[in-house]
């Protein structure tokens, strides 16, 4: 049986960064992932797994847990927290973003970017 749902930490944090990394032109174009720790494994405190920079300052934090992966923002968090939008993905402590399945991914990649556009 196939699973239509991905909800593993791990996976979400996979799948952000490949979104992250894999577009080249616009605001995502200056977005780097950084210090990953390929090793790191889900932990019910968060385990960190890599960081987010936008023209070579880090801007975010990428966490993961069992369940989520979440973005701890740096820049303009109440611009990115407002952006957020539809199931799955919901603002925690006001600077975190909580992506509870991959389907959110790009959602809250489109909430970073209106975080970094506001931040310049």
């Amino acid at each position: 049986m196939v699973e239509d749902r991905v909800s593993d930490g791990k996976r979400i944090a996979q799948l952000l960064s490949s979104e992250l990394s894999g577009r080249d032109r616009g605001t995502l174009g200056d977005v780097t992932v950084v210090d990953a720790d390929p090793d790191a494994e889900p932990s019910p405190e968060g385990t960190v797994a890599y960081g987010i920079a936008y023209r070579d300052e880090r801007v975010a934090t990428v966490r993961i847990y069992p369940d989520a992966a979440t973005i701890s923002v740096d820049l303009a968090a109440e611009t990115v927290t407002a952006a957020v939008r539809g199931p799955d993905l919901r603002v925690v402590d006001e600077t975190d973003l909580r992506i509870e399945s991959g389907a959110a991914v790009k959602r809250a990649v489109d909430a970073l970017v209106a975080g970094l556009a506001d931040s310049e």
